[in-house]
C-alpha cells in the first residue's frame, strides 16, 4: 500500500525539522529531579504502583530520587520492569500512575513518567549493569520476537540463569520502541540502548531471522526447552475502496518507521493529508504529516469523538498541533491520476446498533458523498494479524489472536505468548506487553522447574 512516488520530501530545512522532531519533554536537571521527588508523599500502599501494569515500587524508586541514590532508583524501576526507559517516555501516564496520584485531585500529580525517565537514563547513558544472571540453568529458551514483550522475558529469563536467544525478522531489535514510536517521543537510540542491555545479561539476539524460512519451527520445538512468542501484529489491512493503489497512498506503520531509520528531510509528505483512522497510531501519522510541513492534516474518522480508540491526552495533543477532525466520515473513493490524489470521497456517517466491539455501528448516510481536496492518503485503522506462526503451532485462536491463560501459557504445553499478538481484549500498550514477559519468564521457568523434579 506504501507508495510514495508522487509526493516530494519535506519543504522544511534541516534546523527546523530537527527542532520539530526533539523528544517532547525535556530531560529533567539533577536539580529538577530531586526537588520533584520531593514533592512526593511516600504513599503506603499507593494508588500509583497499583496503577502500573508492571507494579514498579514507584514511592521507592522516588524516594531514592530525593536522597540522590539515583542508581538505587534505577534499579527499584528495572526489577519490575527492564524497558523502564521507554515506559517512561510512552505510558499512557495520564491513565494509569499520574491519573491514580492523590496529589492529582487538589493538585499537580507528581510527574512520575519524568522521574523513572531520569533515573534509568541514567543507568543506560553510562551503561551500567544492575543485574547478573543467575548460575546457568542448563535450559535453552528461544524467543521469537525482539519486541518489547520479547525482551522484558529474554532479560527475566536471563536473570534466572536460562540460556535465551532472540529471533527477529526486523533489521534491529526492539520491535515497536525501534521502529514504530514517533521520534519526539523516543529516540530510537534509546530502545537499542535497551537492547543492548538485554545483551550484556547473556541473551543473543539474531536479527534479520524469519520463523518458517530461515529457521524451522519444528527445529525449534526440538531444540528447545521453552517457545515464548511475541511477534506483535502486521501492516495496516486495504481500504477495500477504489482508488487505493495511486501514488500516495501510504501504510500508516511504515510512515511513522521512516522517521526512525531515514533523514527526516528525506521523508515524502504531501501538502494536503487525510489520515483514515483515529487511535494512537493515526494521531502518530498526523503529527509526524504536520511537523514534516504539511500546509493541512486532516484525520477522516467513521465513528464519533467519543468512539475513538486514541487515549484523550493524545487527541488534545493533535488538536493543539493544528489537525482537524472529521467524524462520522468515511472514504468510499480516492481519485487521481498518474501524477497523484486530488481527492478523497468521504460520504457521512450515523450511528446504529453496537457492533462485535461494543460500539455503536457506523451506517452510511445515502446522497452524503463530497470530496475533500488531497495529496497524499494515510492509513491508520489497525493492523493485520500474523496467523502463520500460531497455526503452524496449532495454537489455539480467537478473533486472529493466540489464547494464553493467566500465566501467558498457550495451548501447545512449550509454548508461551505475550504482547499484541494476545491482546483479544484490552488495551495493546507496551507497559502491558513487558508485564506479558515477566509473567511468561516466571511461568516458563516454573514449567521448567516441574519438569525437573519430575524427571528426579
Amino acid at each position: 500500500m506504501t507508495q510514495y512516488a508522487t509526493l516530494e520530501p519535506s519543504p522544511l530545512n534541516a534546523a527546523d525539522l530537527e527542532r520539530n522532531f526533539q523528544e517532547i519533554h525535556p530531560a529533567l536537571t539533577s536539580r529538577e529531579a530531586v526537588i520533584e521527588a520531593n514533592r512526593c508523599l511516600f504513599c503506603y500502599d499507593a494508588p500509583c504502583t497499583h496503577a502500573c501494569p508492571t507494579h514498579i515500587d514507584i514511592p521507592g524508586f522516588i524516594k531514592k530520587i530525593a536522597t540522590e541514590n539515583t542508581r538505587g532508583s534505577a534499579k527499584v524501576i528495572l526489577e519490575s520492569n527492564f524497558l523502564g526507559s521507554t515506559c517512561a517516555r510512552v505510558c499512557p501516564v495520564q491513565e494509569l500512575c499520574e491519573g491514580a496520584c492523590v496529589l492529582g485531585s487538589d493538585h499537580k500529580p507528581i510527574e512520575i513518567g519524568r522521574l523513572q525517565r531520569f533515573a534509568t537514563d541514567y543507568v543506560l547513558e553510562r551503561k551500567l549493569d544492575l543485574f547478573k544472571p543467575a548460575k546457568a540453568t542448563g535450559k535453552k529458551i528461544v524467543v521469537i520476537g525482539a519486541g518489547p514483550a520479547g525482551l522484558s522475558c529474554a532479560a527475566e529469563l536471563a536473570k534466572r540463569g536460562h540460556s535465551v536467544t532472540v529471533l527477529e525478522k526486523k533489521p534491529l531489535a526492539g520491535g515497536l520502541s525501534t521502529y514504530g514510536i514517533v521520534v519526539f517521543r523516543e529516540p530510537v537510540e534509546i530502545s537499542l540502548a535497551e537492547v543492548d542491555m538485554v545483551k550484556r545479561l547473556g541473551v543473543e539476539i539474531k536479527t534479520g531471522i524469519t520463523v518458517g524460512e530461515d529457521v524451522q519451527i519444528a527445529d525449534l520445538q526440538q531444540q528447545y526447552d521453552a517457545i515464548f512468542i511475541s511477534i506483535g501484529l502486521g501492516n495496516v489491512p486495504k481500504l477495500g475502496i477504489p482508488g487505493e493503489n495511486l501514488g500516495g497512498v501510504v501504510d500508516g506503520i511504515d510512515f511513522i518507521e521512516l522517521t526512525k531509520t531515514s533523514p527526516y528531510s528525506s521523508i515524502p509528505v504531501g501538502k494536503k493529508v487525510a489520515i483514515i483512522g483515529a487511535g494512537n497510531t493515526a494521531i502518530d501519522a498526523a503529527t509526524i504529516a504536520k511537523r514534516l510541513g504539511a500546509t493541512r492534516v486532516t484525520m477522516v474518522y467513521r465513528r464519533s469523538e467519543s468512539e475513538m480508540t486514541a487515549y484523550g491526552f493524545e487527541y488534545e495533543f493533535a488538536k493543539q498541533e493544528g489537525i482537524e477532525y472529521r467524524f462520522l466520515t468515511a472514504p468510499v473513493a480516492i481519485h487521481g491520476d498518474s501524477s497523484g490524489i486530488k481527492t478523497l470521497e468521504c460520504v457521512q456517517m450515523k450511528l446504529g446498533t453496537p457492533d462485535a466491539s461494543g460500539r455503536p455501528r457506523p451506517e452510511i448516510v445515502q446522497g452524503s458523498n463530497h470530496m475533500l481536496e488531497v495529496d497524499m492518503v494515510i492509513t491508520a485503522i489497525g493492523q493485520n494479524k500474523q496467523l502463520e506462526l500460531a497455526q503452524a503451532l496449532g495454537l489455539e485462536m480467537q478473533n486472529g489472536y493466540i489464547v494464553t491463560d493467566a500465566g501467558n501459557h498457550t495451548s501447545n504445553p512449550k509454548v508461551f505468548a505475550g504482547g499484541d499478538c494476545v491482546r483479544v481484549k484490552g488495551d495493546a500498550s507496551t507497559v502491558m506487553a513487558v508485564q506479558d514477559g515477566k509473567i511468561a519468564a516466571k511461568s516458563i521457568t516454573a514449567m521448567l522447574e516441574r519438569a525437573a523434579i519430575a524427571n528426579d
